[in-house]
């Protein structure tokens, strides 16, 4: 029997239509963009909400240091680019580094891409000007195109039903992947192998070989390796399009509460986290486990008050604060900051994004980051948590199944004139198929010296 929805619930899902709300494209036609939100209304949801309870319940593992979370996927997903083979790749990535972060951190390692669902981006300018031309600035596949024509660039609400499909499609291929046998520990085990007797990355074999005995040893004593040929893989995305999220958000028929059920997590980035905002107001509704990006200027008293918000009661799993520091940042800010949030006493995942704070420009003009300083920026993240005897749960990466070479350095070596060989992300720089498996790598070591302590 369904649980119905109060109709006060139903009210203050559009409360945020009130608020100050920024980040939106500014759509040329009402009655389109309206056409579109009611087909998306009617469509069946992407996911489903118990699969969002039972990522909550996990969280709260991994906020008590009993679980990892390991999110990964493109900083902006493109339609042309949401392939059966890129999918693959990406997801095979994320099962790599996953099998390595299970031996190091000896725990479960919560599998989350940033994908089916990552297509809008914030942009620090509306327009976008060349030679004199001043368009609308690209917002992501969701809202126009890259090309810098008037066309291409005119936002376009068809748009986002294209993203819904694209979504189905991704999350479909995805289920298919990781329940289908290619999640298999064997078989992701020999894929790391592989990679580590090359001769840039044997530094990493030693650990690759214990990984190696633990298999054996599994085996030996009888595992159920059937079981094992499956893993949980959840979606998540920045929740930055409100004409897409409110569209998509259901009742659930257990409850009577709502879920956005655009994605099981969903994240508020820094530029949108404004306590009397609209998207703050909106994911404070919605039962899915949210997450707050936090950049170097935030204060602990701007911490608490985010809690306060999103999560007052202190439901465990519910809240995950991403930080985004950069490397040169972490240590100073990021204690005052957990210090004033643990005092709270309410549970919150601690999770680093070591990418958006540590962004440069190259010589030759190509928008980079160093890899050192994004590995650097995780190991402050573990040095200070080490020091506050805190948990760190969790890493959120921007990477690619691919062998692209949008940033610097890596046992690869990659210089500014190694950039220009495969540079294709549309927005921001990510880890290659190969960086992100060196930084499961040097990610499992901190987490070996810190169960070891």
């Amino acid at each position: 029997m369904s649980v119905p929805a109060d109709p006060a619930v139903l009210a203050g899902l559009d409360a945020w239509r009130s608020l100050p709300v920024e980040q939106q494209p500014t759509w040329p036609d009402a009655a389109a963009l309206a056409s579109v939100t009611e087909e998306l209304s009617a469509c069946p949801p992407l996911v489903f909400a118990g699969e969002a309870d039972a990522l909550r319940e996990k969280l709260a593992l991994a906020q008590r240091g009993e679980a990892f979370l390991l999110q990964g996927g493109d900083c902006a997903e493109s339609f042309a680019e949401t392939t059966a083979e890129r999918i693959r790749n990406k997801i095979k990535t994320i099962l790599q580094m996953s099998i390595v972060l299970t031996y190091g951190a000896s725990m479960p390692i919560v599998k989350m891409g940033r994908i089916a669902g990552q297509y809008a981006k914030p942009r620090s300018s509306d327009t976008e000007t060349r030679d004199g031309v001043t368009l609308p600035a690209f917002r992501g596949d969701i809202v126009n195109g890259h090309a810098f024509t008037p066309e291409s660039r005119t936002p376009d609400p068809t748009r986002l039903l294209k993203a819904y499909q694209t979504s189905a499609s991704t999350l479909n291929l995805a289920r298919a992947f990781t329940m289908g046998g290619f999640a298999d520990m064997r078989l992701v085990h020999d894929w790391n192998r592989g990679f580590t007797v090359t001769p840039a990355y044997r530094t990493y074999e030693g650990l690759a070989a214990e990984i190696d005995r633990a298999i054996r040893f599994m085996a030996a004593a009888g595992a159920d390796f059937e079981a094992l040929r499956t893993v949980d893989f959840y979606a998540g995305h920045e929740g930055l399009l409100l004409d897409y999220e409110r569209p998509l958000t259901r009742i659930d028929s257990r409850t009577g509460l709502p879920y956005d059920c655009s994605a099981h997590f969903l994240w508020i980035g820094e530029r949108t986290r404004k306590l009397d905002g609209a998207h703050v107001d909106f994911f404070s509704r919605v039962h899915n486990p949210i997450g707050v990006k936090l950049g170097p200027t935030t204060t602990g008293e701007d911490a608490v008050a985010l809690i306060d918000a999103i999560n007052p009661e202190g439901i465990p799993g519910r809240l995950t604060f991403i930080t985004r520091m950069g490397a040169g940042r972490i240590r100073d800010n990021l204690p005052a900051l957990v210090e004033r949030v643990e005092a709270d006493g309410r549970p919150v995942l601690w999770v680093c994004d070591p990418m958006h704070g540590n962004t440069i420009t190259a010589s030759n003009g190509y928008k980079t980051r160093r890899f050192a300083d994004v590995i650097d920026e995780v190991r402050g993240f573990f040095e200070v948590h080490q020091a506050l005897g805190t948990i760190p749960g969790g890493i959120h990466v921007e990477l690619t199944g691919d062998d692209v070479t949008e940033v610097l350095g890596g046992a690869e070596e990659i210089d500014d004139l190694g950039l220009e060989a495969r540079y294709e992300t549309l927005v921001d720089p990510r880890l290659n198929h190969a960086q992100s498996l060196e930084m499961a790598f040097l990610v499992a070591e901190m987490l070996r010296e810190r169960s070891s302590r």
